[in-house]
């Protein structure tokens, strides 16, 4: 099969790599370049091409977006340059690349990866994972079939985006400890499993490859409570099979 490569735009940073679809693993070593700022789209294209070509890569492209993504048109931009909002980014990306291209959420991304390859793989019910970064972003998924954008980091907490209280960058803001950290996120769990119930609750994002320091920190709840296994590589795992699908 040809390859296909999947590249996770961040609020903070783009990374890439091709990806081998049948192992759910990145075929090389990712690489990655800072988000622009201001992160308007053509800065980021040209980021993105940066990234692609890098590897000299000429086959269908996957990316995510860090917001609502409906028919490659990115409808929210949270955490990036208000010039996205109505945009064509499938093919606004196809064209700066001259290659196939598939936009989807990020965090869906992540939560197909983690679905198909990682720690909900073979796991009926309602799984949810949540990924903890710039923002919070949540993949929901109903005996594998994923619901997409829902955006769950933009929930209500304390009167403000629960992603202002409880996402990695707002530990790093406001220098919390990892057990103050664990109370916010605590919090926030406490209200998606009271909205949605989910049998299995998987922590993904660039804080995934620290559970250790803040899981045991948890209270126990209904839900289970699990890391990523495919920690932050899942955005371009699951970009690349969204890409393969389009094929």
């Amino acid at each position: 099969m040809t390859t296909v490569f999947g590249v996770d735009i961040g609020g903070s940073g783009i990374k890439g790599a091709p990806v081998d679809l049948a192992a759910g693993a990145l075929s090389q070593e990712r690489h990655k370049v800072l988000t622009p700022r201001p992160s308007a789209p053509e800065a980021v294209v040209q980021a993105v091409c940066e990234v692609v070509r890098h590897f000299d890569h000429r086959g269908p492209v996957g990316l995510t977006f860090p917001g609502v993504v409906v028919d490659g048109h990115t409808r929210t931009a949270a955490n990036v340059d208000k010039g996205w909002i109505g945009r064509d980014a499938a093919d606004l990306f196809s064209t700066a690349l001259g290659l196939p291209a598939t936009v989807l959420n990020d965090a869906d991304a992540a939560g197909v990866a983690e679905v198909t390859h990682g720690a909900g793989r073979d796991r009926g019910g309602v799984v949810l994972v949540l990924t903890f970064g710039t923002g919070i972003g949540s993949a929901l998924f109903v005996d594998g079939a994923l619901v997409p954008n829902t955006e769950l980091g933009h929930l209500e907490l304390r009167g403000k985006d629960a992603e202002r209280r409880a996402s990695s960058a707002a530990k790093e803001r406001h220098d919390l400890s990892w057990a103050d950290w664990a109370v916010r996120v605590d919090e926030y769990l406490d209200l998606v499993e009271m909205l949605f119930s989910p049998q299995l609750v998987i922590i993904g994002g660039g804080v995934s490859r620290k559970s250790e320091k803040f899981l045991p920190l948890l209270r126990a709840r209904e839900a289970e409570v699990v890391p990523a296994q495919l920690r932050n590589d899942a955005g371009i795992v699951g970009a690349a099979m969204a890409a393969a699908k389009d094929l």
